[in-house]
């Protein structure tokens, strides 16, 4: 039970060393699922991580000791196994561990349609009947094994993917991807070499779970480095960073300065807006303030949310919004089953490139009318009691407890939230320019260090 309950986080399980993930593990996993969905047929896949064939293996042998047939859909993306949960209508699972390092593996597990599978809504009955069967208990086998096969989704996906933009609008363009040796090597070609508009070239586009370039983790400017230099180099008009699995995806301009997510969800909002006016749109609360001011300036209604897919997918379910974006890059779209697409999202960007005519550099100015800290993490014993402390240094200020500590100032504000798996604290801080945002975190950091 103890290694279950390090690798269950509030919205999925994944992210887990050799020596809490295993075989036996995985086996668990497959007989709980089984159990927990009640499903006749489930969809499996996995990155390209050296662990993974073992772990589907195990997962898809628990999940037919039950009864349940699997559909194999080999090495995806994550949004391209929630594609195939929502096109199917089945649950499914894929084994990956994101941007995490080579000897990680976990699962993410959605319900069928795509649905969320969050601690709020099953997650912690999984954990508790894989810890019976690790236990040696739990549910007795079926009294006939389901069945496995294989079923290829690349080009049903590809094709749903061209269905978000009027592809005889796009104008031509050089466009490079950092794929990162992650799963962008099989979707990002797939995707953009039936453009014939577009030029495209990938960068360590091989599928390696060793990652021998780079980590695959785009949130941290350093793996942007080379994609950055690519950009200006080559003359490409944008440049493209995919995480390991593919769901989330940063953009670099033209002058290979990178988009932050709150940039990159004010643009994406607006083109939904354009084709589904007065539409509500998400955005989690370490968004930039610009995000829901560009919402209400383009007729829109902004909801904040919570950080986190399980929670966002039930509020765009609640809201019926069209689209919710991340500070982390995650971009949801509800004709995507309401799931977050990295591939989705970096061509609606080019869409919307292709429409104003400009480079990204003009396109992005108006969505970044402040400065912003980016995500600074700091090591502590009681991330709570320092959240404690944090509230009541700033108590003459508006406060509220959505997701960690939020600090409203007025004309500056920042978020304060502990970390699901380690003792840290992430600090996002915005304030009217670069000055006022350098000594505002260093107000709050002295704070927190205190």
């Amino acid at each position: 039970m103890a290694a279950l309950d390090q690798i269950v986080k509030a919205y999925d399980v994944r992210g887990t060393v050799p020596d809490q993930f295993d075989a036996p593990t995985a086996r668990a996993l497959g007989i709980a699922f089984a159990e927990f969905t009640g499903a006749a047929t489930v969809v499996v896949g996995r990155d390209m991580r050296p662990s993974g064939p073992e772990f589907v293996d195990a997962f898809a042998e628990g999940l037919q000791r039950q009864g349940v047939d699997v559909i194999d859909i080999g090495l995806v993306s994550t949004d391209m196994l929630y594609f195939a949960s929502g096109r199917l209508d089945l649950p499914a699972a894929v084994f990956t561990a994101s941007h995490n390092p080579a000897q990680y593996n976990g699962i993410k597990f959605c319900a069928a349609g795509a649905r969320p599978v969050g601690i709020e809504s099953g997650l912690d009955r999984v954990r508790d009947i894989a810890a019976a069967v690790l236990d040696g208990a739990g549910p007795s086998p079926a009294a006939k094994a389901g069945t496995r096969s294989s079923q290829d989704m690349l080009d049903a996906f590809v094709n749903h993917v061209m269905g978000f933009v009027d592809v005889a609008s796009l104008r031509p363009m050089r466009v490079v991807a950092d794929t990162a040796n992650g799963m962008g090597g099989l979707v990002v070609p797939a995707l953009y070499e039936r453009l014939p508009m577009i030029d495209l070239e990938v960068m360590y586009g091989e599928l390696d779970g060793t990652f021998p370039n780079h980590p695959a983790d785009p949130l941290q400017p350093a793996n942007q480095r080379d994609l950055r230099a690519r950009v200006t180099a080559g003359g490409f008009d944008i440049g493209l960073a995919f995480d390991g699995d593919a769901d989330r995806v940063f953009m670099v301009d033209e002058r290979g300065e990178g988009l932050s997510g709150s940039t990159t969800t004010a643009i994406l909002a607006v083109s939904m807006l354009r084709s589904h006016p007065g539409a509500t749109i998400l955005h989690n609360l370490i968004c930039s303030r610009a995000v829901p001011e560009t919402i209400r300036a383009h007729g829109g209604v902004p909801v904040r949310t919570r950080v986190g897919h399980s929670f966002i997918k039930a509020v765009m379910a609640d809201t019926g919004a069209v689209f919710g974006g991340e500070h982390s890059a995650h971009y949801y779209f509800a004709d995507n089953f309401r799931a977050d697409s990295g591939l989705i999202a970096s061509l609606v960007m080019i869409g919307e490139m292709s429409r104003s005519g400009s480079t990204l550099s003009e396109l992005r100015a108006p969505y970044e009318p402040y400065a912003a800290s980016g995500e600074i993490n700091t090591q502590v014993d009681d991330p709570l009691a320092v959240i404690d402390k944090v509230k009541a240094t700033f108590d003459r200020y508006s406060l509220d407890d959505l997701d960690g500590l939020t600090v409203d100032a007025g004309d500056w504000w920042f978020n304060l939230r502990p970390s699901n798996t380690e003792p840290l604290l992430r600090l996002n801080l915005e304030a009217p320019d670069r000055d006022a945002c350098d000594a505002r975190v260093a107000e709050v950091l002295g704070v927190v260090a205190g």
